[in-house]
């Protein structure tokens, strides 16, 4: 019996499990006391010779602080459904969500400002944010889907000649991307566009990797090169707290403010000539 137990494969589950385990910085005994369980059950679920009950992942999902997608995997795996939804932003249920998105973008003028969701897609922008974009030959529209900030700042006919150091701008996003997907799956749409960015000509094969100390800075000063002018700006990213959805969990509300006053000025005059 101990030979065959041995041989027994790991679940799907205690493959997840394992994982998100490991990231989070837990052996299994730790997990165990945190969860309020033994180590044996926690070993037992794990190689896949228990299965856990759906209220005994939760509780080790919630003890490991996982995302709420990454939840609901680990819900599908142990053969539950889901225990959060995943809505489109425009669905009613998300309406509150969206009338907050709508003040903190007009609040921002005249400032740009962006709201994105995980895999970096443009969902919504202010009119500041729409006028950068042109002045920095970025379309928005078109039937190829939103546009997006990954592709734009890595793609050699995006964002790359009007960075101004572009090497570390470009590090740090994709860095930012990695600590999203961090614990993902294979299918994880985000992991796919990593790749898929990563293969774009000129970059650096390091970049394939996470590294931390890559992305070190307390702000990262962004700085556009346009006729001449340098835009200097600082960022700042929201979400939103205690959210019950997918969707609302993984957006990110990027906001931008002049980093100089020159940059101050430039803005102000082109908030003049609109009016």
């Amino acid at each position: 019996m101990t030979a065959m137990a041995a041989k027994q494969p790991t679940s799907e589950f205690g493959q997840v499990l394992k994982q998100w385990r490991q990231i989070q910085g837990f052996s299994q005994l730790d997990l165990a006391l945190a969860a309020n369980s033994s180590a044996r059950h926690v070993s037992f679920i794990e190689t896949g010779r228990s299965r856990p009950s759906r209220e005994m992942v939760l509780r080790l999902a919630d003890v490991m602080d996982l995302p709420l997608r990454e939840r609901n995997r680990l819900l599908n795996a142990s053969g539950y459904t889901g225990a959060y939804t995943e809505s489109a932003l425009d669905d009613d249920g998300l309406s509150q969500v969206r009338r907050a998105l709508d003040h903190i973008l007009r609040q921002q003028e005249p400032y740009p400002a962006i709201v994105m969701n995980r895999c970096f897609d443009v969902l919504m922008i202010n009119h500041a944010g729409a006028k950068m974009m042109n002045m920095l030959g970025l379309r928005l529209g078109g039937d190829a889907g939103p546009p997006n900030l990954l592709k734009m700042t890595l793609h050699e006919e995006g964002l790359r000649s009007v960075i101004k150091d572009w090497d570390r701008v470009a590090r740090h996003i994709i860095e930012r991307a990695h600590r999203q997907v961090r614990g993902g799956g294979e299918n994880d749409p985000l992991k796919k566009l990593i790749a898929e960015v990563l293969a774009y000509p000129d970059i650096p094969e390091d970049w394939k990797l996470e590294n931390p100390t890559d992305d070190a800075l307390p702000i990262l000063p962004l700085a556009f090169e346009l006729g001449g002018h340098t835009l200097s700006w600082i960022t700042t990213i929201a979400s939103f707290g205690t959210p019950q959805d997918v969707t609302a969990e993984e957006i990110m509300v990027e906001c931008m403010f002049p980093a100089d006053s020159e940059t101050e000025a430039a803005v102000l005059a082109l908030q003049e000539s609109d009016e």
